[in-house]
């Protein structure tokens, strides 16, 4: 099973001397990738890790000026708030950037204030995945890419640079029946959201594979991603939530996962309150930070 890590974009220690330095270490230590997710707006009364959160784009453009192996990945762009070229071609440069390293995560959203904000559609987000995804696939891989469709026009014209990989990876997010299914169908895997490890994932892995052999296509192929949102705390609390407790208890729970089915998991810290806020004290938040990236380094025996 492959692991991550999620960089620091959400609160007080989202800034450049603390990103840098997790990248190049869970490079070092033999992690397999870096994520990073988008927040647009935190209206009040809104998680604190939502309150002041990094562009997902930039900092991995960021970084992997910085990296030379490791795989960049977000986990997710909202597709309803920006148009599906633009989207290509900011993903195609990041490849470019990166030497062929990017993991396309794409969702719909859910936060009404953001729609508002952009000028999207709540009501009709998840009838514009299919096409979305196949415009961005177009424009990458077509020399002469035009797509005439009902969300979407883009008229004959060329697009470059393409991406270095053949093909860039789009995993979608989601956990009603009707997106995992799409996920079974027209993507390459599918990232959980961070509250999907508080239940039983291997129902919902199960439906996305069910929907790809429904489709023809081979499910082994296709990557489970779950977004653990750990948050270390002491050993034995009464009313534990998974990914909650002593590093040894939290190891516990990523193997559960795995048990059911993820084939990749990232470690994300930007969740816990005590880190992903703009109140958090950022030489703590890189302290537990740094206990976590050794004590689950890949290359730790």
């Amino acid at each position: 099973m492959k692991l991550g890590v999620g960089l620091p974009v959400s609160g007080s220690w989202a800034t450049p001397d603390r990103i840098l330095p997790i990248a190049a270490r869970a490079e070092e230590l033999g992690y397999d990738s870096l994520w990073t997710f988008q927040r647009l707006l935190a209206p009040a009364g809104l998680a604190d890790q939502y309150r002041s959160v990094l562009d997902p784009l930039l900092p991995l453009a960021f970084v992997a000026a910085q990296t030379w192996r490791i795989r960049l990945g977000v986990a997710v762009v909202n597709l309803p708030f920006i148009s599906p070229v633009v989207v290509a071609k900011q993903l195609a440069t990041l490849d470019v950037l990166s030497s062929g390293r990017v993991d396309a995560g794409l969702g719909t959203g859910w936060q009404a204030e953001e729609f508002t904000a952009t000028g999207a559609s709540l009501h009709d987000r998840g009838a514009r995945v299919a096409e979305y995804v196949s415009v961005v696939r177009t424009l990458w891989t077509e020399k002469w890419p035009e797509h005439s469709g009902r969300f979407y026009q883009v008229p004959r014209a060329e697009f470059a640079p393409k991406p270095v990989q053949p093909r860039i990876p789009v995993l979608l997010g989601g956990t009603a029946p009707a997106a995992l299914r799409r996920a079974g169908r027209i993507a390459d895997g599918w990232i959980s959201s961070s509250s999907a490890t508080q239940q039983d994932v291997q129902p919902m892995i199960q439906l996305i594979r069910e929907a790809a052999e429904q489709e023809g296509r081979d499910p082994e192929t296709l990557r489970f991603i779950c977004r653990c949102a750990i948050r270390v705390r002491e050993a034995g609390q009464a009313d534990r939530p998974p990914l909650s407790g002593s590093l040894a208890e939290i190891r516990g729970d990523l193997e559960r996962l795995a048990e059911q089915g993820m084939t990749e998991l990232f470690l994300d810290l930007n969740f816990d309150p005590r880190i992903g806020s703009p109140d958090a004290d950022p030489q703590v938040s890189m302290r537990i930070a740094e206990e976590v990236l050794d004590a689950f380094s890949p290359g730790r025996e």
